[in-house]
């Protein structure tokens, strides 16, 4: 025991020194990790750099500079790093095989960034999904719905997909219909249907807003009506437009004709003597 007991003391303050350092070393390298990947941010930020790029550097930097500090964690405890890589690299192998679709994931984030489809702060439907981006992550899209739900979606599956940019061009269309008597005076309807849309707040001027006739039923003419806004200002137009159609429609006379059915076919009455 005398003979054992130096020894043993000697491999105990050994391994215990090893591994203390190495608690001292992942609590002091993920401060520095934290602070490389804020500094990192904090510079792109100041050369006005696109914020999705921003976050997508962060989260790249950040999984980088950890797995250096797990390997640099695994040689202070006298494992051997060269081994340790190879075996890296084979669960790396296994892990891909099993998990092409994260890679591809991967790959399709990086595609988004360099293609610049779509970013941070725009409206779009990808993948099923319409909302505004949030953030464009090295694995998921995340994308906040109109319902303020967020939702995130696969980069494969949003690159893989149609993707509609309603932010991309500087104004879109609201679509919405007018359905007329038969009585009124279709040329004035029109006319002052386009003066009061116009008059919308957040209405675009360029192009100017359409009203044509779309088609006839039973009833009378049904217009259509097309103010064009940018697509911040989509659901306010769209709101506002219809309650001019109710105002202006709504000072035009009802049909003073009455009808008479006859075998089943609506036809006026005979003229009065």
């Amino acid at each position: 025991m005398q003979a054992i007991y130096p020894s043993a003391v000697a491999l105990g303050m050994l391994v215990g020194s090893k591994l203390v350092g190495a608690v001292v070393l992942w609590v002091v390298g993920r401060l520095a990790v934290r602070l490389v990947t804020r500094m990192i941010e904090a510079a792109l930020a100041r050369q006005a750099v696109d914020p999705t790029l921003s976050r997508y550097v962060r989260s790249a930097t950040g999984v980088l500079l950890n797995i250096i500090l797990v390997i640099a964690i695994l040689s202070m405890l006298g494992v051997e790093t060269t081994t340790f890589a190879g075996l890296i690299a084979a669960a790396g192998l296994a892990i891909g095989l099993a998990w092409s679709g994260m890679l591809a994931s991967f790959a399709a984030g990086a595609f988004l960034i360099v293609l610049r489809p779509i970013k941070v702060g725009d409206f779009v439907t990808a993948a099923g999904v319409t909302g505004t981006v949030q953030e464009l992550g090295l694995f998921v899209t995340a994308i906040d719905t109109p319902d303020n739900i967020r939702t995130f979606v696969s980069n494969n599956a949003v690159f893989s997909s149609t993707i509609s940019n309603f932010s991309a061009n500087s104004f879109r269309r609201v679509d919405l219909e007018a359905q007329l008597s038969g009585a009124t005076d279709l040329s004035l309807a029109i006319r002052t249907l386009r003066e009061q849309v116009a008059r919308v707040a957040n209405v675009a001027s360029t192009p100017p807003p359409d009203v044509e006739i779309l088609k006839f039923n039973l009833v009378g003419p049904v217009l259509v009506v097309r103010p064009y806004t940018h697509t911040d200002y989509f659901w306010q137009v769209y709101f506002d437009t219809n309650r001019v159609i109710a105002e202006v429609c709504g000072a035009f006379p009802a049909p003073t004709t009455t009808y008479r059915v006859v075998d089943g076919l609506a036809s006026p009455p005979p003229p009065q003597d």
